[in-house]
């Protein structure tokens, strides 16, 4: 390489700040006794040479952060943290909820309506009443969460790179629904023994006041293993909610994108997207409830009833009962919950600098070699 052809790839410092000691005293004093005019005409040659090399160009101080690379494990952290904000969070403020739909489908006789659901409670236990349970409530679903939204990411990739970039496109929703499955077969054996203190609590006055002292008289009362008696009912509960919350949310959005906004996601604002996501996340949260709401009156009686099986919990609920009992509070509270965990983790996500949600479906890594490959035959 010439004397010519190395100057013309000189960066935009001037040259003083990176040459050698003699270099920068003679260029220093070139700049002090030079006019204006020519240091002017020294900066623009600059300049030009630079815009017209192929060399490195400094990026400006305000360039973004290089962002969390999808499917790394920054990714899978990222997500795993957001599931876990989602879920503990919502499920924690509507405890008022939880608790008199638990109480509902406990003693239907004693809490007829939601309405008077609020009445008994709040003038047997007051305004504290109400969220009763907080503590099992807040832990019990953030582990859920995190494990609940990480591995469904984490599925969600490894199905799609084993079944190929064909299967997938054609297939996608089969995709949602084992990974979101295989998700929550982990996330209920998180959520399980909290979700039986909670149960507990909530449902037989003066059982305790939470979970510090809760756990210890459930486990001196039932045995450590009964903390998952009530797994199997959990997972007939979480597994077809689960199933149905993503793959109706990934659906959902993606028709809304597709049919009801006039542009490319890419195009739309991070606040529209974000209002998607709470627009999709609540309709799935509607059929989410439907979907898993027998199992839901399961899982409240066999924590409630020492010794219960599932059949005592059919012969005196009754089939219809376990369809309909508590489901309008249900609905509204799922909704609700659903919504909010899809706004809350979306969110999160574009805090983090990842894009949200559904909408659009990331090449897999087979597409994207493959796009590569034929991009350098060209």
């Amino acid at each position: 390489m010439d004397l010519s052809e190395k100057s013309s790839r000189q960066s935009l410092i001037p040259s003083f700040l990176y040459s050698s000691s003699s270099a920068k005293t003679f260029g220093l004093e070139k700049m002090l006794h030079a006019t204006p005019t020519a240091v002017a005409a020294g900066f623009n040659t600059n300049v030009d040479a630079v815009s017209q090399s192929k060399g490195f160009v400094i990026p400006a101080p305000s360039e973004p952060a290089k962002k969390i690379e999808m499917y790394s494990p920054a990714f899978y952290a990222a997500c795993t943290a957001g599931g876990i904000l989602s879920c503990g969070l919502t499920h924690m403020a509507v405890t008022p909820l939880d608790l008199v739909k638990c109480n509902m489908q406990i003693d239907p006789t004693k809490y007829k309506s939601i309405s008077s659901g609020f009445g008994i409670l709040f003038k047997e236990q007051g305004v504290r009443g109400f969220f009763k349970g907080w503590v099992p409530t807040l832990l019990g679903y953030s582990g859920q969460g995190a494990c609940k939204f990480g591995f469904y990411e984490f599925f969600k990739k490894y199905y799609s790179d084993l079944a190929g970039p064909e299967f997938t496109a054609k297939y996608k929703t089969l995709i949602y629904l084992a990974g979101s499955a295989s998700a929550e077969v982990i996330a209920d054996i998180a959520l399980c023994p909290f979700e039986a203190v909670k149960v507990r609590v909530q449902t037989q006055p003066g059982f305790a006041r939470g979970l510090s002292d809760g756990l210890p008289k459930f486990v001196k009362s039932e045995g450590a293993l009964g903390l998952y008696k009530g797994i199997v009912p959990l997972w007939g509960r979480q597994i077809p909610y689960t199933m149905m919350k993503f793959a109706s949310f990934e659906a959902i959005v993606e028709n809304i994108y597709k049919y009801a906004i006039p542009r490319p996601k890419d195009e739309c604002s991070k606040s529209l997207q974000l209002g998607v996501s709470f627009a999709g996340g609540y309709v799935a949260g509607v059929f989410c409830a439907i979907v898993s709401h027998p199992a839901d009156n399961l899982v409240s009686f066999l924590n409630n009833a020492k010794g219960a099986t599932v059949g005592d919990a059919v012969k005196k609920i009754g089939v219809v009962g376990l369809f309909t009992r508590g489901l309008p509070l249900r609905i509204v509270m799922i909704g609700t919950l659903t919504g909010a965990q899809w706004g809350i983790y979306d969110a999160f996500k574009v805090f983090v600098g990842l894009p949200t949600t559904g909408g659009v479906t990331p090449p897999s890594a087979a597409v994207a070699a493959g796009v590569a490959s034929e991009l350098a035959k060209v």
